[in-house]
């Protein structure tokens, strides 16, 4: 027998959309949503939904889940695979660690996992957040168990400055929407790094036009004319 809730829909409509980052702002493609409550609150609701008999319901939301760690890992493959199926002892910058820009919450950020995948392919990751500091991009990735610690402290290099972050390396990683990413001296970057010089831009805030004028070979999350297939 299914169980009802007694919510009224126009209630529901309402209420969420009061929330002014429901629309455009919220529907972006992205490597993937982090941060301790949206995650939460979809597994909260698949909890009610099963204990009322809505099993249906449940495994929907439930795949809401899914596909995000799913796009986090996509995200992480479409690396290793353009980097020519392997990134073994390759270096690879991070633009962003937090869940997202204005903060240093790095509570289910999406970088945490593509650093993981990456680091169980042997790459080394250089990492510039402005706000999150080393010891707990450190604490992230051991809080995992998946990961050697030593070699955690091995393959993982914080930095202070972007542009050091970016230097001689083979690929850049967009993992946060800070604002001024986008601003960066690309030609700069270009010239410092590994050829071919490769970008990944998993917030969709670049120029693709202009990066791919430059030289680089671009793959941007969302966008149809991306450099990089």
């Amino acid at each position: 027998m299914e169980a009802y809730t007694g919510a009224d829909v126009s209630e529901v409509s309402r209420s969420i959309g009061m929330d002014s980052r429901i629309g455009s702002k919220f529907l972006k493609a992205s490597v993937g949503f982090g941060g301790s409550c949206f995650q939460k609150d979809i597994l909260n609701l698949v909890y009610i939904a099963s204990s009322l008999g809505l099993q249906e319901v449940a495994d929907y939301w439930e795949q809401v889940i899914l596909m995000n760690d799913y796009q986090k890992h996509r995200f992480a493959r479409k690396i290793v695979k353009t980097l020519y199926n392997t990134v073994a002892d390759k270096k690879i910058a991070f633009l962003g660690w937090a869940f997202k820009k204005d903060t240093n919450d790095t509570r289910e950020s999406a970088a945490i996992y593509v650093a993981e995948k990456l680091l169980q392919e042997q790459a080394n990751i250089s990492i510039y957040d402005p706000k999150v500091k080393k010891e707990q991009i450190i604490t992230d990735l051991e809080n995992l168990g998946t990961l050697d610690p030593e070699a955690i402290h091995k393959r993982i290099t914080v930095v202070s400055n972007p542009y050091e972050a970016m230097k001689e390396v083979h690929a850049v990683a967009i993992l946060t929407e800070w604002d001024g990413f986008a601003d960066y001296d690309w030609q700069k970057v270009y010239e410092n790094m590994m050829k071919p010089a490769f970008v990944f831009d998993g917030r969709g805030i670049l120029d693709l036009k202009n990066l791919t004028k430059i030289g680089f070979q671009l793959f941007s999350l969302g966008k149809s004319n991306t450099a990089v297939k």
